[in-house]
């Protein structure tokens, strides 16, 4: 008898319940405030909300004093309205309340996927696996919005190769609807490579032209699927753009995975070796090889965590269903099913939840990117004249209607630019004073104890205005040079 028979979420009557207390959990979960702990999202927030009241994409930023009016590709135009109109019907909760729906219909869907071949401790051992790798990335951002189709394009790559098939047409729309909400959609586009390989090698000779044509449409479809966006062909060029910048390695979201202290990652990839030590786990070669890629992109750059748990939980599901001698889903059993009755219990629980996040607002606090009492602090007639932010606080600034001299869009400022303040930030002191001088800058906001905000206290012509635990700010006492 195999594990699957007498272990608990087996039996049919029992498999709605997995995926509906994942995605109860998780929209649980994110109903903090802390998915509101990211600078960058008070820049999508109030570009959605420009886009809304201008009824159209930006195209030149409207925010940045460095920058202001340079061309600005909007690649995440669509997910900046979606989170601009959350904000306008419920304020901050609002935003919360929607990452809280992306994270459960994510949570819903990979569970769903993954119990078509596992089922009891092993099926939730894998959901907790890729729940948790995507935890850190638990943002109100564009991403998060994304992340649900990740999980059933991926799941749908899976599932035509278990059934020895072309991925289904109807899954197409996905992927215009992903390249206009976040460029996360190349990824999806570059998945179907690995799978189509696998297929072709799979395929008797008399048949691998027909692969071909199934595989190699479906792609090109695809593409075409993801050129539907106010940028057309640009859509597709523009992820190359942004991973080939340099200065990304100093953005906290693309720095390496760090291991000075246990976290999730380390978690699971020792709980896949314990897995594959003690068990006999066999997969395709290809896709093998795509964990391994996926494995080597999340050690490289944290943002690749919620990848490697979607996507890799989806290719580790299978594998292991073969080691716990697990059937599929549609062999396991028949019975009643309670699915439709726990889906209802479930959506009653979330608006519940969604109510009580209504009925209790968010209220910003002092945060590593919200420096709240600082900025209300700063008189209003220094406000009003430029600012050198550290780049965390670029977000919030832009909340404040203050233009920052630096925020989160990277691909905006470029490299020459994020080099330079690079410097800045060394202190490379020549460069500061003249930053400041030739830039008129009138008042600067800095984390308390960088080196940059040490020089700032020896800086003539300047002090300190106030420092509290996450920011200092210096304003100039003298008044800089005519020009």
């Amino acid at each position: 008898m195999s594990e699957a028979s007498n272990s608990p979420g087996s039996h049919p009557a029992l498999r709605g319940l997995v995926p509906a207390a994942a995605a109860v959990l998780s929209f649980l979960v994110a109903l903090s405030p802390k998915v509101l702990n990211d600078g960058d999202t008070w820049w999508h927030v109030a570009a959605g909300r420009l886009m809304i009241a201008g009824r159209r994409v930006l195209t030149t930023d409207p925010f940045s004093a460095s920058v202001h009016g340079a061309p600005w590709f909007t690649h995440e135009w669509l997910s900046e309205v979606v989170l601009g109109a959350a904000f306008n019907l419920g304020g901050w909760s609002g935003v919360v309340i929607l990452t809280a729906a992306a994270t459960a219909l994510t949570a819903w869907i990979l569970a769903r996927a993954l119990g078509r071949w596992l089922a009891g401790l092993p099926w939730i051992a894998l959901l907790t696996f890729g729940l948790v790798l995507w935890s850190g990335s638990l943002l109100a951002r564009p991403h998060m919005l994304a992340l649900p189709i990740l999980a059933a394009w991926a799941g749908e790559l899976v599932q035509a190769r278990a059934e020895d098939r072309a991925p289904r047409w109807r899954f197409l729309p996905l992927m215009t609807l992903w390249a206009n909400l976040h460029g996360s959609f190349f990824f999806g586009l570059a998945l179907i490579g690995p799978f189509a390989l696998e297929a072709l090698l799979a395929a008797a000779k008399d048949q691998r032209l027909a692969v071909v044509w199934r595989w190699g449409g479906f792609g090109l479809a695809a593409a075409a699927m993801a050129a539907l966006t106010p940028h057309g062909v640009e859509t597709l060029i523009f992820p190359f753009k942004l991973i080939g910048m340099s200065s990304l390695a100093n953005i906290g979201e693309w720095a390496p995975s760090d291991f000075a202290t246990i976290g999730p990652l380390e978690v699971g990839l020792l709980a896949i070796l314990f897995v594959a030590f003690t068990r006999p786990v066999r997969m395709p070669l290809v896709r093998a090889a795509l964990l391994l890629l996926l494995v080597h992109l999340a050690l490289q750059h944290v943002r690749y965590d919620q990848m490697l748990g979607v996507v890799g939980a989806l290719i580790l599901a299978q594998p292991l269903a073969g080691a716990f001698a697990q059937a599929p889903a549609s062999a396991a059993g028949r019975g009643p099913s309670t699915a439709p009755l726990v889906g209802v219990v479930a959506a009653g629980l979330v608006l519940a939840l969604a109510g009580a996040r209504l009925a209790f607002p968010v209220v910003i606090k002092d945060g590593p990117t919200t420096p709240v009492s600082a900025v209300a602090a700063v008189p209003t007639q220094v406000a009003a004249t430029p600012v050198l932010n550290d780049y965390s606080f670029g977000g919030y600034l832009i909340g404040q209607h203050i233009a920052p001299f630096v925020d989160g869009r990277a691909d905006l400022y470029g490299d020459a630019f994020l080099k330079a303040y690079a410097r800045l930030l060394a202190p490379d002191r020549a460069a500061l004073a003249q930053t400041l001088e030739q830039r008129h800058i009138g008042w600067t906001i800095l984390i308390p104890g960088s080196p940059i905000a040490r020089a700032m206290d020896e800086t003539p012509g300047w002090r300190r205005l106030r420092a509290d635990r996450w920011s200092v700010i210096h304003v100039r006492v003298s008044p800089p040079p005519a020009h």
